[in-house]
């Protein structure tokens, strides 16, 4: 059984990582989306409203083969407790690149069986990231198009009140 694991923070989940995701899911037969609990971060939105989030959009999307979890700790301790060989990861510029191929190889050291499947972003996403939502929400910009519409009025709400 192919079995991967999406992790990040995902504060707040957007049409990017939704994006990611629909790429990778035809590839595995079990996806587990893990959001990372980050005590060190101060997210906007609790691991609960993240997990929510991202299980409504899955939900929308029809993703049946999606599973959310949450994990703190190392990656490749998470993916082995789900039984997971592989790591997903999205890319958007060279940056990402060099960052990912760096954890790639700290994951790796771990354990040598985990191997990570980088996809790349479509180029209408490529602008995105969760930060950037957050400070255009904070300014009582759009967000409009950048998350996911089932998900779009809680984000908004909570980012205009920050």
């Amino acid at each position: 059984m192919r079995i991967g694991v999406y992790p990040g923070s995902f504060d707040p989940f957007t049409i990017g990582h939704l994006d990611v995701l629909k790429s990778a899911v035809g590839l595995f037969d079990v996806i587990y989306v893990a959001v990372l609990n980050n005590s060190a971060k101060h997210p906007v939105f609790s691991v609960e409203e993240r997990q929510e989030m991202i299980i409504k959009a899955v939900s929308e999307e029809h993703l049946e083969n999606v599973r959310c979890g949450v994990f703190d700790g190392l990656l490749v301790d998470y993916a082995a407790s789900v039984g997971a060989s592989y790591i997903i990861r999205g890319i958007r510029t060279t940056t990402d690149f060099e960052y990912e191929f760096q954890i790639n190889a700290l994951n790796r050291h771990l354990s040598e069986s985990i191997r990570t499947v980088c996809f790349m972003a479509s180029p209408g996403h490529s602008f995105l990231s969760s930060s950037n939502v957050k400070e255009i929400g904070q300014y009582g910009g759009s967000i409009e198009g950048l998350v996911p519409q089932c998900n779009e009025y809680f984000i908004r709400e909570r980012l205009a009140r920050q």
